[in-house]
């Protein structure tokens, strides 16, 4: 049922860019796209393949997040991506600090924002998480989809 519904967003994805435009937050994208408020679901981030699906109670607010956060909390993946190419010992903290690192994370986020993405609303926080995990291997996401624990 999700899968059915992911994959008929796949069809139709939404840039990522539009997430990224100064002055237009979470509220005016839901607008512009005909919702009335921000949902629970699945978001799946595309290039040519899907990369990485990520889950949210705030699927939009979590998008601009992705491509429009400047710190490794907010813009995680971009921060997973840099670390991946120019690896570090410092904490995640110090490395964002690190001028070589941070240009690599400025790359990222522009990378991001050149993909798109799909959304699935999944209001059941159970099935939610169940999903993400579903979908991941599904899709074949692993490479930065990890689901290590701390």
């Amino acid at each position: 049922m999700h899968m059915d519904a992911l994959r008929t967003s796949m069809e139709t994805p939404i840039e990522l860019a539009d997430f990224a435009r100064p002055g237009v937050g979470p509220g005016a994208m839901l607008k512009e796209h005909g919702l009335v408020a921000d949902f629970s679901g699945l978001y799946c981030v595309m290039d040519v393949a899907p990369i990485y699906v990520g889950i949210s109670r705030k699927v939009y607010s979590r998008l601009r997040q992705h491509v429009f956060g400047r710190t490794h909390f907010d813009a995680s993946l971009a921060y997973r991506m840099a670390q991946h190419d120019a690896p570090h010992t410092n904490t995640r903290s110090g490395a964002m600090n690190d001028l070589a690192f941070a240009k690599v994370f400025a790359a990222k986020i522009a990378y991001l924002r050149g993909l798109r993405v799909a959304t699935v609303r999944i209001e059941d926080p159970v099935e939610l998480y169940l999903f993400e995990v579903y979908a991941a291997l599904e899709l074949g996401t692993s490479k930065w989809n990890t689901f290590r624990t701390h």
